[in-house]
């Protein structure tokens, strides 16, 4: 089956929205926490850092590691999407479209505020 250049970008973007919601989005932050601590260090500037490391051993410090890795992350949702595009398109498009639009409504807020 090939791709339309449309369903490429809305799927590239469900991709990255998808990612960035399991990786950085505090409302996610309940996943990441049995596989992740967090240390905060506050500089002399007065700036604070968090300091992600994986938990545990095995399984547990694999996850870990994925979900501290916007990149390894990635890799793993588009393989996951692109599969479930081919399965099972009908149910997996609304949710392709709903992510991409949050997707671009991210980057319309990241230029913005910045």
């Amino acid at each position: 089956m090939e791709l339309s250049w449309m369903e490429f970008v809305i799927i590239a973007l469900a991709t990255f929205r998808f990612t960035h919601l399991i990786v950085f989005d505090k409302i996610t932050n309940f996943l990441r926490k049995p596989f992740q601590m967090i240390r905060e260090e506050e500089m002399s500037s007065g700036e604070v850092f968090e300091f992600v490391s994986p938990r545990g051993k095995g399984i547990r410090r694999f996850i870990g590691e994925l979900l501290s890795c916007y990149w390894c992350s990635g890799l793993w949702v588009a393989i996951l999407f692109a599969l479930l595009f081919w399965w099972v398109p009908t149910i997996m498009w609304p949710i392709f479209i709903v992510l991409a639009i949050a997707g671009v409504a991210s980057f319309l807020e990241a230029l913005l505020k910045g």
